[in-house]
């Protein structure tokens, strides 16, 4: 359905979407540890169009699975803690949702 419109890039827990001529790129979390982030999802603009995005909390529990995660390539991992880093740099309040292992990483 997305193909005619859409670039869609399949990965084994990903969907990645992007409509040629835009910088909007949508990642759609296919693992179901996910399924529960629909419910908490709010609003917000993106490169224009209102669309539905996790919430910070979310975001941030989605980080840390990925970052703690010894499947996933050591260069993804470093870019989750960098994520991780940014979002608790912005958002002070959301330390505390991190394992103190991660915070370690972090220092």
């Amino acid at each position: 359905m997305l193909r005619g419109a859409f670039t869609v890039g399949s990965f084994p827990h990903s969907l990645n979407v992007s409509q040629i001529g835009s910088d909007l790129r949508v990642q759609i979390q296919t693992d179901p540890r996910y399924a529960p982030f629909v419910g908490r999802t709010v609003m917000r603009e993106v490169l224009g169009p209102r669309l539905p995005v996790a919430s910070l909390e979310d975001l941030l529990e989605g980080k840390l699975w990925a970052v703690t995660d010894a499947t996933r390539r050591p260069s993804k991992r470093q870019k989750d803690l960098a994520d991780i880093a940014r979002l608790i740099e912005v958002y002070p309040a959301l330390r505390t949702q991190v394992p103190a292992e991660v915070l370690a990483k972090l220092v």
